[in-house]
């Protein structure tokens, strides 16, 4: 399996961007650092503030909610360099990642605001869980007049995984299926974009034990891969709609065996009531305690503390 793929190009960069850091910062120790899956090797490094553009641009996202998130820049960039931005919230007794992703579709605004208000409630209740939410990964389509489910390249992400038999599936999927709709192009290739790259990546280096990924405006859940789904998250039930050539659940539920829970809003352009929003979590926070394990760990793998005490 591959590992870090992103990161090597970017090695002289943090070699640099640690001779800047304070020393202060090199020996203390964050709550991420402690918990399985790392974060990312540029996340404290300051950017860019996303939340100008978020609260001026999605619904139900006021300032103080956007800076109380307190996102992090990462290594990921849009088709046109947009920073992608991450948070991570780490329980005291993490036993669990899970990945969290907002607006894949750019015209689904209220997905990346359900996630910006979830890291609230992930700071309040994170349960046994270490999160790390991406509220959106197609900024591009985000930000643009009027929003576009697709990418700056006119991809549509949610084809763009490297599913089994990616270049002959998605190919007649999107002629016979779609009719060539412009809003699900599949792309050229697998992977042939900064973003769906990005994730991707990041899979590899979080190895989530659940992936959430936000859309709208079915008002349904879906679900792909191992484990029991659930049935409802708050007023929204289970609904299966079925597998998709390229989509994330299809690789990271059927393909990896990453469950995908995949929660269709009713609305792209505005979001659930507080108290729904709340219920929804609270809803997914009871399932994953009943649902998801964590995988054992690799016994080929040999702690730090004891490579330490062997060197």
């Amino acid at each position: 399996m591959r590992r870090f793929p992103a990161l090597l190009p970017t090695l002289p960069l943090l070699f640099a961007a640690s001779l800047l850091w304070p020393a202060a910062h090199a020996t203390s120790a964050s709550p991420a650092s402690k918990a399985r899956g790392p974060g990312h090797p540029l996340a404290d490094i300051q950017g860019s503030d996303p939340c100008r553009e978020f609260v001026a641009r999605l619904p139900n996202v006021k300032a103080p909610v956007c800076a109380a998130a307190r996102l992090k820049p990462t290594v990921g960039r849009s088709v046109q360099g947009r920073t992608l931005y991450q948070r991570d919230v780490v329980a005291p007794e993490a036993r669990i990642r899970v990945l969290v992703v907002g607006a894949m579709h750019g015209d689904e605004l209220s997905s990346a605001s359900v996630a910006l208000h979830w890291i609230q409630l992930a700071l309040q209740t994170p349960s046994n869980a270490h999160w790390r939410f991406i509220p959106a990964l197609n900024p591009d389509g985000l930000m643009v007049r009027p929003a576009k489910r697709v990418n700056a390249n006119g991809v549509d992400l949610n084809r763009n995984f490297p599913t089994p038999n990616w270049r002959r599936d998605a190919k007649v999927y999107w002629e016979d299926r779609t009719r060539k709709d412009p809003r699900r192009w599949p792309g050229p290739r697998p992977l042939s974009e900064p973003e769906s790259q990005y994730l991707y990546d990041e899979m590899e280096r979080f190895q989530p034990d659940l992936i959430v990924s936000i859309h709208a405006p079915y008002g349904v859940l879906d679900f792909d891969g191992p484990s029991v789904p659930p049935a409802r998250l708050g007023r929204l039930y289970l609904d299966q709609v079925g597998i998709f050539p390229g989509s994330l659940g299809n690789f990271g539920g059927v393909h990896k065996g990453m469950p995908v829970v995949t929660i269709e809003l009713p609305s792209a352009f505005r979001t659930p009531l507080d108290a729904e929003m709340r219920q929804m979590w609270l809803d997914l926070l009871r399932w994953m305690s009943e649902r998801i394990v964590p995988e054992p760990p690799d016994p080929l793998v040999v702690p730090v503390k004891a490579r330490k005490a062997t060197s």
